[in-house]
């Protein structure tokens, strides 16, 4: 059975793992740091839009995310609720970017695209923003969802919590079988 299953952290119980700060360690080393632009962004350049759509396209399929959608999320107040662009910069270059929602509570890490070329980078994102909410003393984190086998890797986070339709729980067992773990 395919389904759908939000994903968030609880910010109050997180701490990272050995494996967490193993990466996130690696990303020091790589000289990746994580810039925050409010949105919309004014400075906004076409390779943005080129990189996410090649990264959607070739994750799920053409015409999953195109640069002229990405480009109006980015830029467009009226046409999206987004309000921060994470930009992952490794010595001061663009490597990666995640479209973002946050308040005073919480982080909605929602659409994320950047360089498969650099080993681990999209966790190394995810570790980053995650750190960065907890040290923001924020609630929760938003993780997106998880829905096939391969989103286990958001299983390995202290705190996860995940949304069975009525509730959030932290039962990870469950949500193994739900995924057909």
């Amino acid at each position: 059975m395919d389904q759908t299953r939000s994903v968030r952290i609880d910010l109050s119980v997180f701490e990272p793992s050995s494996e967490n700060r193993r990466i996130i360690r690696k990303m020091t080393e790589q000289h990746i740091t994580l810039q925050e632009i409010p949105l919309p962004y004014v400075a906004y350049h076409w390779e943005i839009g080129k990189m996410g759509k090649t990264f959607y396209d070739e994750k799920f399929g053409p015409k999953t995310f195109s640069a002229n959608k990405i480009k109006e999320v980015l830029t467009n107040k009226a046409k999206s609720n987004f309000t921060t662009l994470f930009v992952y910069k490794q010595h001061d270059i663009p490597v990666g970017y995640c479209i973002v929602y946050q308040n005073e509570d919480m982080i909605h890490y929602s659409y994320p695209f950047y360089n498969e070329e650099i080993q681990n980078l999209g966790i190394g994102m995810m570790g980053l923003a995650i750190a960065k909410a907890k040290e923001e003393q924020k609630k929760h984190i938003y993780l997106g969802s998880a829905q096939r086998p391969k989103d286990i890797y958001k299983l390995q986070f202290k705190g996860l919590e995940w949304f069975d339709e009525k509730k959030w729980d932290n039962d990870l067992e469950t949500l193994k079988h739900t995924l057909q773990i």
